[in-house]
């Protein structure tokens, strides 16, 4: 590498950690950064990234996408589930739903339970989540109100979301006030990770406000082939500039390196660099330099089907989808950053508990007011209507391997969705308890028949056929390189290192033990914030002491001193 530029940190990936930890770490104007993006910049000028409805149109566009796709699934009669993932500035956060969902605060009580990971506890998780908010809903015990991430709350006035919310009240379901506050379960509008009638990437909320520093510096079509060790330390990476192959082969030294490519592309890169299961990287002929089984194991996912439903009323935005439309739609989005453009119309929903085994809601909805799949492709009428569901926290597990030395070639992944019987009940729970919510009588003058699964799937078997012919990832691969103290663990959770490898970190999805139960934007960012400080040496933010609402403890279903519940005390507020 003589003759190489010289960077203290370069952070490999320009997503949604990338970009938190570019711009936390700069801070320091006596540390240089280098953040380098396999995809192309996220140009302010492209709709197809910043006008929220756009959302379908990046998905399978090679422009944007990864276009990755799983390995025949067993128990989805061999099917290959297409898995979308952001290449582009900002990552996945550039072409996602823009659905901002914490998880549960229990989740973190979960990652906690593990050896060594105590302080990833919920008291010390969510000052960084405050942290990182601007939520225009207001700012309290649980929301932070002056961080980079403004979030809006979904306006939901179309009469479809009302009809929902009186539903799943009526099913015996409870409203809550935020389900990124005191009480998650319930159901409520969502927030949102879009401002102004434009998606705030992390990328436009973390990056391009600090671009200018001196010490930073990002480049864009910069493809990591791999890592270049001195023994079992990391010195630098190698990387493409340019369009795939054709691009024009670099090197950069690094006093360190911060993989946050992702839960596909992070132990991909390990596994190329010599990290990972010995007997794996033996029989590629890849020298091993840290023999870590955890590399590519311990894939999660959620796994998602949409129930759709006819209306009777013209009341949804099907009609919006006509071409002649569009020019309408993009002119009052362009010059006015309002009308059908300007929404994700992921603006609601809600989260439930379909059995009482579990202690916290196993189930997401995402109510949209159209009848349309993720990718924009086959409306199922000309009005109609949709929730998405599907398991949040299932035992389900995965995993992702090398299919050659090629870092073009993308990895084997294999999620075995549907592969376990824990897995395949709460399928049949949550279809049912959907359908309960979607048939109340709130729907009555909406309500025009069920379009898929339709009558045709009503017995338990026929729901798993169904599902497995028809559920979709919901997009949220996670913990492939997992932290933890135990032999199958991959980071020090005090640090972030990769064990038994110096000068060498991985800060993104890959990192969690668990899948949360909920979107993995939001605890992604989080995980980003509270390992910047712990790789910047700083101060950690002191814990919360802020209650939250525990079903199996009896806990009130309204926060401390809410008026709702004048008998509890009130809760000491922190500033984040």
């Amino acid at each position: 590498m003589a003759g190489a530029r010289s960077f203290d940190v370069v952070i490999v990936g320009g997503g949604s950690a990338g970009s938190v930890l570019a711009n936390r770490l700069s801070v320091d104007p006596a540390t240089s950064v280098l953040v380098l993006e396999a995809g192309r910049s996220d140009s302010r000028l492209d709709p197809f990234i910043h006008m929220p409805a756009a959302l379908p149109y990046p998905i399978g566009n090679r422009l944007y996408d990864w276009k990755y796709e799983s390995e025949p699934e067993p128990h989805m009669n061999g099917r290959r589930v297409y898995h979308a993932r952001g290449k582009v500035l900002g990552g996945s956060s550039s072409i996602n739903g823009m659905i901002f969902q914490r998880g549960n605060p229990l989740d973190f009580e979960r990652w906690a339970a593990d050896a060594g990971m105590k302080e990833w506890d919920f008291a010390h998780c969510l000052p960084y989540f405050k942290r990182m908010e601007n939520c225009l809903a207001g700012a309290d015990a649980w929301r932070g109100g002056s961080g980079p991430l403004v979030l809006e709350r979904g306006p939901a006035t179309n009469p479809l979301f009302g009809a929902f919310f009186e539903a799943a009240q009526q099913a015996g379901y409870p409203l809550t006030d935020d389900v990124n506050g005191y009480r998650q379960e319930g159901f409520a509008p969502f927030d949102r990770n879009l401002h102004r009638g434009r998606r705030l990437s992390a990328s436009r909320a973390y990056l391009h406000p600090v671009a200018s520093r001196p010490n930073l510096t990002v480049e864009t079509l910069a493809h990591v082939t791999g890592l270049t060790l001195d023994g079992a330390r990391v010195t630098g990476v190698d990387y493409t500039r340019g369009i795939g192959r054709r691009g024009a082969r670099r090197s950069v030294r690094a006093g360190e390196v911060i993989l946050c490519g992702g839960a596909i592309n992070s132990p991909q890169l390990l596994l190329l660099s010599g990290i990972g299961p010995k007997a794996d990287l033996e029989q590629l002929g890849i020298p091993v330099v840290a023999d870590l089984p955890g590399v590519g194991a311990n894939l999660q996912d959620h796994l998602e089907v949409y129930l759709q439903y006819a209306s009777k009323q013209p009341v949804s935005i099907g009609p919006w989808l006509k071409h002649r439309h569009k020019p309408r739609i993009g002119a009052e989005w362009l010059f006015l950053r309002r009308g059908v453009g300007a929404s994700n119309h992921f603006e609601g929903g809600g989260f439930i508990r379909s059995n009482d085994l579990v202690d916290y809601p196993n189930q997401m909805f995402h109510f949209l007011p159209i009848a349309i799949r993720y990718d924009g492709s086959r409306p199922a009428a000309a009005h109609g209507y949709q929730v998405h569901v599907g398991p949040m926290y299932s035992d389900v597990r995965g995993n992702l391997t090398l299919k050659s030395r090629d870092p073009f070639q993308h990895p084997a992944l294999r999620f075995n969705y549907l592969s376990t019987d824990n897995d395949r009940r709460e399928w049949i729970e949550m279809i049912r308890a959907a359908r309960r919510i979607m048939n109340q009588p709130a729907f009555a003058a909406f309500n025009d028949g069920e379009i898929s699964p339709g009558p045709r799937v009503e017995t338990d078997q026929e729901i798993l056929d169904w599902v497995a012919e028809d559920a979709e990832t919901a997009l949220h691969p996670s913990c492939t390189a997992r932290m933890g103290i135990d032999e199958l663990s991959v980071l020090d959770p005090a640090s972030m290192r990769v064990r038994g490898v110096d000068g060498l970190r991985v800060v993104d999805a890959s990192s969690m033990p668990y899948v949360t139960n909920g979107n993995i934007y939001a605890p992604t960012m989080m995980l980003a914030e509270k390992a910047a400080d712990l790789i910047a040496g700083n101060t950690p933010l002191a814990p919360s002491d802020a209650p939250y609402y525990r079903y199996r403890d009896g806990s009130p279903l309204f926060p401390p001193g809410d008026p709702r519940n004048p008998a509890a005390p009130v809760a000491n507020e922190e500033t984040p």
